[in-house]
Formats: C-alpha cells, sequence, structure tokens
C-alpha cells in the first residue's frame, strides 16, 4: 500500500523528489524523539509508547534504505557525470556520506536507550541525559544534512540525471522496499 508523506508525495517517476519526501519523514520522526526526549523524567504514556516505538521502527528499519538509496543509487551515479550545474553539489558528496557513518553509532543509541525505556518504563537521569544528548546531535546533523541535500544536491541531480539514470534508480529504490515500481512510497 502506498505511503503518502505530507500533502504532495512524489511517485518512482521522480526519484530525487521521493527522496525528499523521505526527508519529510526522518523531520517527523526527529521530532517525535524530541517530544519524547523532554518527558522521558517519567514512566512512559501510552502515546509516549507508540510515538517512540514509531520512530524506533522507522530509524531502524526505512531510514536505511534511503541511505542506501543514496549511496547505492544516486551518489555513485552522479560522480560519473560532467556538469557545471553539478559542481558544487559532487563536492559535498563525501560529507554527506561521512554523516551517514558518523550518525550510525547515534542511532544505534538512541535504539538501545529508547527499548531500554519501553521495556523498563523509566531510565536513570545519566540515561536520559544521554539520551537527550543523543537525539539534540542527530537532530542538528539531520538540519543540516537535509538542507544541504534538499536546497543544493537533488535539484542539480534532478537536471544532471539522464532520464534513464532516473529510472534505473528509481527501479532500484522500489526492489529495495519490495513494491512496484508504480507505487509511492
Amino acid at each position: 500500500m502506498p505511503v503518502q508523506i505530507g500533502s504532495k508525495a512524489h511517485d518512482f517517476s521522480n526519484p530525487t523528489g521521493l527522496l525528499s519526501d523521505c526527508h519529510r519523514r526522518i523531520e517527523m520522526f526527529m521530532q517525535a524523539l524530541e517530544g519524547v526526549a523532554k518527558t522521558m523524567d517519567s514512566p512512559p504514556s501510552e502515546e509516549i509508547r507508540h510515538s517512540l516505538d514509531k520512530a524506533l521502527r522507522y530509524f531502524r528499519e526505512a531510514a536505511p534504505k534511503h541511505t542506501a538509496d543514496e549511496e547505492q543509487s544516486l551518489f555513485p551515479r552522479l560522480r560519473t557525470l560532467e556538469s557545471p550545474e553539478l559542481s558544487a553539489a559532487l563536492e559535498k558528496l563525501e560529507e554527506l556520506e561521512l554523516d551517514h557513518r558518523w550518525s550510525e553509532p547515534l542511532h544505534l543509541r538512541i535504539e538501545h536507550l529508547g527499548q531500554e525505556y519501553l521495556s523498563k518504563g523509566r531510565l536513570s537521569e545519566a540515561r536520559v541525559a544521554d539520551f537527550r544528548d543523543a537525539v539534540a546531535r542527530l537532530s542538528a546533523m539531520y538540519l543540516r544534512h537535509i538542507a544541504l541535500e534538499d536546497k543544493v544536491l537533488f535539484p542539480a541531480a534532478a537536471k544532471a540525471l539522464s532520464e534513464r539514470d532516473k529510472q534505473v534508480i528509481a527501479e532500484e529504490m522500489a526492489k529495495r522496499r519490495a513494491v512496484p515500481l508504480d507505487s509511492r512510497v
């Protein structure tokens, strides 16, 4: 079943638009984690439990597919292109890949602490502080990272990629999600 993100979702015919739509989900789930972090001094309500569980699941299951879309499908193709409009964006690819590596331990830490909070119903003061710090650091990285991709990389890529490249990227994205090519993600 297609999942629409916000009021205007893209489909696989526009892979960079679809990647940008994924950013809206990342922002939404980061906001959920920030909200949970503010309430962790108390046992979680059902609403907090639900919000935290959904956010942890998203970052555990869906976000790695988004990273693979970029690192395995989009970035390698962009590196083969020579385009004046793309040159500034290409200079940022290594930084973006480093962000992906840098964020992995934070995601693992948030997952671990979030699961502990869900199972025990509380965390020590130190572990609450650790969760809040990890969420704040991850949120700050995503704010910068997403802005760079949405404002610089994706628009340049959309112009520079051939229709065939876009089609192949779309096919790879659909395959990662085990969905038909004509669906929205």
